[in-house]
């Protein structure tokens, strides 16, 4: 008998317990990862009535894999335009929530006795909500759809980008074994700009990448290209000092932005599933009930620091931002728990030796005290507001309306602030890649070029090739602006603003002559003002080419398509609203989808024919059929079964429009079933009959009769056979013919109908 390896033997240890407790916390309509908890507690060598995991060692490297891919599902599901678009409250909620809840659990951990990363790690853990759990809680309660579960999914939306943010940031620390400003300071920088190259270089990049080989792209090749995409992110991140974690999150972001990202996480989702079932699984089996029983005080004072923290602070964090009270209480009451994020922090800081023994499995009996209390905080929090609102002074409420009322906040931004913004974020970018371009070609082209054409020519070729890989870069930093709306508007608006406009500009030129200058200096020794002398005649050049010109709009211009194209396809599919449909609401107009159901009486007639323009005043803007959209059709398209309508109209309009299309949908009646219902009628052709001598096809039968004829029996042997439609048809023929009651009664009138 051959021996199993004990990976195997594990693996199916695992999943048969997985399996069994999933079913049953399906059955008890409890979230899945207290499943996988507690089938790890019982695969660990805690649990003595079940058989135990045998090679620990590998197991946790399969759960580090696990979090590698919930990080990328996670990054999937992102997307850094709608963190563009969360607005002010949400950036106030979520940022002074993770604050007030860090310190939460420093003091907690402080009071506790624990050394300081416990502390910090704790407070790291505390501050992240769980969306898995709180997005199904919403679900299972039927809250998806009001207000403030929309504000708290994006709190998290937020939540977890900044999760990864922090846990950079407990990395450093770990490093350093101390809170240093100065490395702080460090780490951000290279974290902003890592942030910088990769999304940008993978906007331009990637999509590009599957676009050329979409012809070549099966399921299974899409699959692997991106993970392979995600992992060699996981180890150039890895490489730069960052967690692989977060190289899988950036790569998931990244991809998030192309059109294959819906096909690309239906994919993933399996083989998501699997590992992150045994990541979680890792996290049951550290749960030592002795530790539990030894540390029962500080878990139920980290139970009650979450609880009491997330109700108080999250709500008041909440009714910062300018949210009303009952708004910002439901949102605290339902942010009542940590889940994995606070796993993925606690299984860092075990893998960078951080952190003491005990404070995983405290965290994992915290998460799932939390998790079943979530639904009963999120159904006190209306109990809870009434309380509040009927002893609460009725100043502090006035007080409170008026703060969140929506005349107390100012949404104007000015020509500079548009201006200045617009200049920092290019300047930022093309420095970013700029910096990037001179690392890599001095690093890896330099040595080689030198080898290859000697110190002399090498060391010209080299700075050649390494200012033309940067001449784009630094061209659209120093040129971009200088005439725009807004610029000009400041030009033209006064005389004082004309020195400022040219320091800014001047000011990217230096900058631009100080990263040639560097290139220059890297290949030839000289002084600097010869050095300086020329960088600004090279800089002088790329201002002056319209080759680089050229070349940068169009790098701009294929950015730009690739971050918007995701958007284009879904308004393209009727999957999100076009662009001008905002600008509408100015007028009082909408833009609403309507489905032409399969039975409605619309289907097969023309837009000319419906006039639903001139019955209803509105206009019909598209047409989406399957993946293809017809804008502003003509009166001579037709609806059919399942076209989805975009019409333009006002309120009253489009509510009466609604109507209507709900009316023609409204089935057959019964006289219209009857009268539909199809026959079958023998016709023979008699003598003198005018269908004598003349074929199937030209009596008319099927065009001016609507009556199908679906046999023939002959006269010369009595057999039925197929119509042949062009065979002239003789006398004593009998027609096996179908069709309605009123069409064959008309084809009566010609021949004699037999028994």
């Amino acid at each position: 008998m051959s021996d199993l390896a004990p990976l195997i033997s594990d693996l199916a240890l695992i999943l048969i317990l997985a399996g069994v407790t999933t079913l049953l916390f399906k059955k008890l309509k409890q979230p899945l990862v207290l499943g996988y908890i507690v089938a790890g507690f019982l695969a660990s060598p805690h649990f003595t009535f079940t058989p135990s995991v045998i090679d620990t060692a590998s197991i946790h490297t399969w759960s580090e894999i696990g979090v590698i891919f919930l990080l990328f599902a996670l990054g999937l599901e992102f997307s850094f335009k709608k963190l563009m678009k969360v607005g002010g409250s949400v950036v106030i909620s979520a940022c002074s929530i993770i604050f007030s809840m860090i310190m939460v659990g420093l003091f907690v951990g402080w009071l506790c006795g624990w050394k300081q990363m416990d502390c910090i790690y704790l407070g790291g853990m505390l501050a992240m909500s769980s969306t898995t759990i709180i997005y199904k809680a919403f679900d299972d309660m039927g809250l998806r759809q009001q207000r403030f579960a929309g504000l708290v999914l994006s709190i998290l939306i937020l939540e977890d980008i900044l999760a990864i943010v922090l846990m950079v940031m407990l990395s450093t620390m770990a490093v350093s074994q101390n809170f240093e400003g100065g490395e702080m300071v460090f780490s951000l920088l290279k974290l902003v700009f890592f942030l910088v190259l990769w999304f940008v270089t993978g906007i331009y990049m990637v999509p590009l990448i599957l676009k050329k080989s979409r012809r070549l792209m099966s399921d299974e090749t899409l699959l692997i290209v991106s993970l392979a995409l995600c992992f060699g992110m996981v180890v150039f991140a890895a490489k730069v000092g960052f967690s692989p974690a977060f190289g899988a999150f950036i790569m998931g972001s990244i991809l998030s932005e192309t059109i294959e990202s819906e096909h690309i996480e239906k994919l993933v989702a399996p083989v998501k599933d699997l590992f992150g079932a045994i990541f979680f699984v890792s996290v049951g089996m550290m749960v030592d009930p002795q530790m539990i029983v030894a540390y029962a005080g500080p878990i139920v004072a980290i139970v009650l620091a979450v609880v009491l923290g997330q109700t108080l602070l999250g709500s008041a964090g909440v009714l910062l931002s300018g949210q009303p009270l009952k708004v910002a209480m439901q949102c605290g009451f339902s942010l009542t728990q940590i889940g994995e994020f606070a796993f993925i922090i606690a299984s860092l800081g075990v893998s960078l030796h951080v952190t003491s023994d005990f404070l995983y499995p405290i965290v994992v009996a915290v998460s799932v005290i939390t998790t079943f209390m979530t639904p009963y905080m999120i159904r006190l929090a209306l109990p809870a507001y009434r309380f509040v609102d009927k002893y609460l002074p009725e100043r502090w409420q006035r007080l409170m309306d008026k703060y969140a009322s929506p005349s107390t906040s100012v949404a104007h931004s000015g020509n500079w602030r548009k201006l200045m913004t617009a200049i920092v974020r290019i300047v930022l970018v093309y420095t970013v890649l700029s910096i990037a371009t001179m690392a890599i070609c001095l690093n890896f082209l330099k040595p080689v070029i030198l080898r290859l054409a000697g110190d002399f020519w090498g060391s010209w070729l080299g700075a050649a090739v390494t200012i033309a890989a940067i001449a784009p870069f630094l061209r659209a930093m120093i040129m971009k602006k200088n005439h725009s709306v807004e610029f000009k508007a400041l030009w033209n608006d006064s005389r004082v603003n004309h020195a400022p406009l040219i320091s800014v500009i001047l000011l990217r030129v230096v900058l631009a002559i100080f990263l040639v200058e560097y290139v220059i200096k890297s290949f030839f020794p000289a002084s600097a003002v010869v050095l300086v002398g020329i960088a600004i005649v090279v800089v002088a050049a790329m201002v002056f080419s319209r080759f680089l010109k050229k070349q940068s709009i169009v790098l701009e211009r294929t950015f730009v398509q690739n971050l918007r194209l995701k958007d284009i396809q879904q308004e393209y599919r009727g999957e999100k609203r076009p662009g001008y449909a905002g600008k509408l609401l100015d007028r009082d107009l909408h833009l609403t989808d309507f489905l032409i159901p399969a039975d409605s009486q619309w289907a097969g007639q023309t837009l000319r024919e419906l006039d639903l323009g001139k019955k209803y005043d509105v206009h019909i803007a598209s047409i989406i059929r399957g993946t293809h959209r017809l804008n502003i059709p003509g009166g001579d398209q037709r609806l059919f079964p399942n076209d989805t309508i975009q019409v333009i109209g006002t309120d009253e309009q489009l509510s009466v429009f609604a109507r209507q299309v709900q009316e023609a949908a409204g089935g057959c009646v019964d006289e219209d079933m009857v009268r539909r219902e199809m026959h079958l009628k023998q016709f023979l052709v008699s003598e003198g009959s005018p269908f004598a001598g003349r074929s199937i096809l030209d009596t008319g039968i099927r065009t001016i009769y609507r009556c199908l004829v679906v046999g023939v029996e002959s006269v010369d042997d009595a057999s039925l056979h197929t119509p042949d439609v062009h065979a002239p048809l003789r006398v004593g023929d009998v027609l096996w013919t179908v069709g309605e009651e009123a069409d064959l009664a008309r084809l009566n009138g010609q021949l004699a109908v037999t028994d």
